[in-house]
């Protein structure tokens, strides 16, 4: 049993979004549901819910196993790497759509891009 300590530590300062958060966050912009991403590491899917909402806290083998699974690493999981968004990797649902147009006639690809680029380009202004 882990002895407790007589000093209290330091506190850290890791923003103001939980372990909890960031998991939720980054599995959204992977695009994956939490039965999705259960799966993909192998633990029940309400377990997912319960670590993005705090009810249970990560363990080192659990953290491993969902940096591996969402391409993050643990430092920004753990809000310990800047942000946070360093990471930021296209979603499932983009590289879903980006694969139907690559397999587009070329014609039909350039009409899309410039569809997407005229909207973009409402977006920024």
């Amino acid at each position: 049993m882990p002895r407790k300590l007589k000093t209290p530590l330091p506190p850290l300062t890791l923003g103001n979004e939980t372990v909890g958060k960031r998991l939720a966050r980054f599995r959204k912009e992977r695009g994956y549901t939490q039965m999705e991403l259960a799966e993909k590491i192998g633990i029940p899917h309400r377990l997912i819910s319960d670590y993005e909402t705090g009810r249970l806290h990560v363990s080192d083998e659990t953290l491993a196993r969902f940096s591996i699974a969402l391409e993050v690493s643990a430092d920004s999981i753990l809000g310990l790497a800047g942000n946070g968004h360093e990471d930021i990797k296209p979603s499932l649902k983009i590289l879903r759509r980006l694969n139907k147009i690559a397999s587009l006639h070329p014609t039909k690809q350039k009409a899309f891009l410039q569809t997407i680029d005229a909207l973009l380009k409402v977006q920024e202004k």
